[in-house]
């Protein structure tokens, strides 16, 4: 035991104790971290701000048989803008539970870093494009191997006749591979899904309202099946 220096950004926190709080922080070198900030609720807390939700940190940290102890902790990015707007706040909640909800403990997690990064600094820099949330699912997707193929079968790799989706085969499928319940997706929704997952999250293509609503849909179904469970209370009609 000893201390150790760490970064991260703080997905979330919870009461524990009477002043205390546990924080869960998305560490680039070690996955989820779950430590302890000792005496954080109490009014005269040196560092209690610093710890809200989608704060970017750097840490320094006494290692616990349990729970390892927060002794500093400075600011690299807090994201001011991003907090001044409820419709980023919940797009940045959104993207932090769905990190929360594939990333493990004491593995590396720099990719999920990057792409949570990615998405606040996003959200920092101006209004929420309809499209980022299904961007940023897919982005996960992408980053935990299990990205769905739009424009190739998933079966064969043939890049005609696609005719169906298959959540369990990973994507479109051409009618000699399809399988039951696969589904047959609205005129151009697989085209307009392949802009996204190719495009930058700051730099998407130009929405179309009348696929955006579909396309968080599948996007989210698809995450949710693979991963074999639901997301929880994450808000997609941003």
């Amino acid at each position: 035991m000893g201390l150790k220096n760490d970064q991260g950004i703080v997905l979330r926190g919870f009461p524990f104790g009477e002043a205390d709080r546990v924080v869960v922080i998305l560490s680039p070198n070690h996955g989820k971290l779950r430590t302890v900030a000792k005496g954080v609720r109490k009014t005269k807390s040196r560092f209690g701000g610093r710890l809200e939700p989608f704060t970017h940190v750097d840490l320094v940290l006494y290692e616990g048989r349990n729970l390892d102890t927060i002794t500093q902790v400075e600011i690299i990015e807090a994201f001011p803008a991003l907090r001044s707007d409820l419709d980023r706040v919940l797009a940045a909640g959104t993207m932090v539970e769905a990190i929360d909800a594939v990333v493990q403990e004491n593995e590396s997690s720099l990719r999920p870093f990057l792409l949570l990064q990615r998405g606040l600094r996003t959200l920092e820099s101006g209004a929420v494009h309809p499209d980022l949330l299904t961007a940023f699912l897919l982005g996960i997707a992408d980053v935990v191997g299990i990205a769905p193929a739009f424009d190739h079968c998933a079966g064969c790799g043939r890049s005609d006749g696609l005719v169906r989706f298959s959540f369990g085969d990973g994507g479109v499928l051409c009618e000699r591979d399809r399988t039951p319940g696969a589904v047959s997706l609205r005129d151009g929704l697989t085209d307009y899904l392949a802009r996204i997952a190719s495009a930058s999250l700051d730099d998407l293509p130009e929405a179309d309202p009348s696929l955006s609503g579909e396309a968080i849909g599948v996007t989210r179904r698809f995450l949710e099946y693979h991963l074999d469970r639901r997301l929880g209370t994450v808000v997609f009609d941003v």
